[in-house]
């Protein structure tokens, strides 16, 4: 009944929202709210805007994508602010074709669907509210029945421009239907749907020897022209091609540069002059977004044949990447399989991470400084801290090439081998190296993948085991330590306090007995030459330490555990060193004790309760952990 309840409170929404009434009547509302006169350009732009946009690492986030892409916090920022604001503000950029352009599977569907899903919505609400001229099936906007001499007059008034002119069916129902009162019109409230194609329309080419024309700018109604007398009669013209239905809102060209080149022609004058030619007609106005997508091959093909150069200019060309960092994959694969069957499977933490990590690495670019592998990029391209390195070499990293991101495998690939793997083990639980070992697998049936990209993306599978074999210990012996944080916390603490005494040539107080004691070298040193710190630069490592400790004290901010990448790194291989004996002999023994198999157990539920495995995947990861340890 709940659903039901719903739909009802829908339908009694909609109901609310319709109004009608004469074009005197929608004056008053312009006058209240000039937005409901806005462009079709510049309510795609108010509507991305008016979802709220975040700052972050000195880039917008649009809250209107981080929900469906990832990654392409960059190509989206470049696409609003180049393209959607300036064609908001109606200079020229609004006279082109926006063409998405990007590898498959990489999200150029996802946002074109997502501009139209918005659209929708967005005219449900106050703010993106359209009105048009009632019973006229391309919704035209009541300010073309403003004429011509009189517009400069209105826009003295109401601040607005008019671009456009009455259609020919409308001009002829003015006369016929309201006698030239203009006032008289009708006007309705309407709202964009892809389903009714209202407002939003799409374009896709078929056979070009059996598609006809008609698909885009309407066709004659041949069972009229007998009632009405002529063909050039608007009464006896059908306008209902998808430039005709998309007026007022946009239209997806679905593969445009596929097209019979008279398909592309009628979007010489929509884009430049915002008309096409229809039938036995004047140029009809329209008032759309025009948004394409392709991928690069095809579109350099486009580029290179000469009979396409008048449309070059008459694109605006946006190249929608692969996501290149791994925490936005994983959350590409997370949403994919929440909108599966197999959303409820059990899926071992860093299995996704993995995946991402192979995935990241076969888009990459070797990097141009001989002192950066692929792995290092990865990681700072995914925002890690990297000794060594800062923001600033990311930027300069990510200026090495224009085309980074542009091939690799997709995400559907990877979708595809973890289903296959979820199948094969019986959907009960899958972990990283299941994964892998399916990737691997399935490089041998993808058809487009070459034998040295083959040889290649091995390779990175090998990288990215590397990187799960690391995790996998990480995970084991930090749930071998009890309390791991708070062990990390006492063991820096007191390296901290022994680096404070060394540097400033005082003594330590023992804090059972009292007296006086000297810092306690071999402990600092067990710690140090965890991360290769030698006798030599001991010194300058620990003063290094102060001056952090000192930079934080006087922004107000408090030194901890995670304040110094290297420090943390010292901390946790030596709590890991101290337990590596513990944990080999307890993981890889074939017949544990009772005091093993207690310990086992106690580490098996941390695993569960903490860190988020299951049974199956924790005692599978603790043997695969015991067979590395025994190498």
């Amino acid at each position: 009944m709940d659903i039901l309840k719903k739909i009802e409170q829908y339908r009694e929404e909609e109901q609310r929202l319709k109004w009608e009434g004469t074009f005197a009547d929608y004056l008053e509302i312009v006058k209240e709210n000039p937005t409901v006169a806005q462009s079709a350009h510049s309510r795609v732009y108010n509507m991305i805007k008016d979802s709220g946009i975040e700052e972050k690492d000195g880039k917008k986030v649009y809250s209107f994508f981080d929900k469906e892409l990832f990654g392409l916090e960059e190509p989206l920022e470049r696409l609003v602010e180049e393209y959607f604001h300036p064609a908001a503000k109606r200079l020229d950029v609004r006279k082109r074709i926006l063409l998405l352009m990007g590898p498959v599977s990489g999200g150029k569907s996802t946002l074109v669907t997502m501009l139209k899903k918005g659209l929708e919505a967005y005219s449900l609400t106050d703010e993106g509210a359209v009105y048009a001229i009632k019973g006229c099936p391309m919704h035209e906007d009541p300010l073309h029945l403003i004429p011509q001499h009189l517009r400069e007059d209105f826009y003295k008034e109401y601040g607005i421009r008019i671009q456009g002119n009455l259609s020919p069916l409308n001009m002829m129902r003015l006369e016929q239907e309201y006698g030239g009162r203009i006032e008289d019109v009708k006007v309705e409230r309407i709202f964009f749907s892809e389903d009714k194609r209202t407002g939003i329309g799409t374009f896709s080419p078929s056979d070009p020897k059996s598609q006809d024309i008609a698909d885009l700018t309407g066709s004659i109604d041949f069972s009229t022209i007998a009632e009405y007398g002529s063909e050039s009669d608007p009464r006896a013209y059908r306008f209902d091609g998808e430039l005709n239905k998309a007026n007022r809102g946009m239209m997806e060209f679905q593969e445009m540069l596929k097209c019979d080149e008279k398909f592309l022609w009628h979007l010489l004058s929509l884009t430049q002059e915002g008309n096409f030619k229809a039938g036995r007609f004047a140029l009809i106005s329209a008032d759309e977004l025009i948004v394409a997508h392709t991928n690069e091959t095809e579109y350099r093909s486009f580029i290179s044949n000469k009979k396409n150069e008048a449309l070059h200019s008459r694109i605006i060309v946006m190249p929608i990447p692969y996501n290149l960092k791994v925490t936005e994959e994983e959350r590409i694969y997370e949403k994919m399989i929440a909108e599966s069957d197999v959303s409820d499977v059990h899926i071992a933490p860093h299995t996704l991470k993995v995946a991402a990590m192979f995935s990241i690495l076969t888009r990459l670019k070797e990097p141009k400084r001989s002192d950066i592998d692929l792995v290092k990029k990865m990681r700072l391209y995914d925002g890690e801290s990297v000794e060594g390195y800062n923001s600033v070499d990311v930027d300069d990293m990510k200026k090495e090439y224009h085309d980074e991101g542009m091939s690799g495998i997709d995400p559907r690939y990877v979708i595809n081998r973890i289903s296959s793997t979820i199948i094969r083990k019986n959907m009960e639980s899958i972990n990283a190296l299941d994964v892998l070992r399916s990737l691997k697998e399935g490089l041998n049936q993808h058809p487009s993948i070459s034998a040295e990209d083959r040889e290649r993306y091995l390779n990175f599978i090998s990288a990215a085991r590397k990187e799960y074999d690391e995790m996998a210990k990480k995970e084991v012996q930090k749930a071998f330590v009890y309390s791991y944080e708070e062990s990390a916390k006492t063991l820096m603490d007191n390296y901290l306090d022994n680096v404070e005494a060394y540097c400033n040539k005082i003594k330590l107080r023992d804090p059972l007995t009292g007296e006086e004691m000297n810092p306690d070298e071999k402990l600092m040193r067990s710690i140090e030459e965890q991360i290769g710190i030698s006798e030599n630069a001991k010194r300058a490592f620990r003063e290094e330490i102060l001056i952090r400790i000192s930079a934080y004290a006087r922004k107000g901010k408090r030194f901890d555990y995670n304040s110094h990448e290297r420090l943390r790194e010292a901390i946790q291989k030596k709590l890991f060193a101290d337990l590596k004996d513990v944990v080999k002999i307890t993981t890889s023994t074939k017949t544990p004790d009772e005091q093993q198999l207690k310990k086992i157990n106690e580490v098996v539920a941390r695993l569960i309760d903490e860190h988020g495995y299951n049974s199956t995947s924790a005692n599978e990861l603790l043997k695969y952990v015991g067979s590395l340890l025994n190498r």
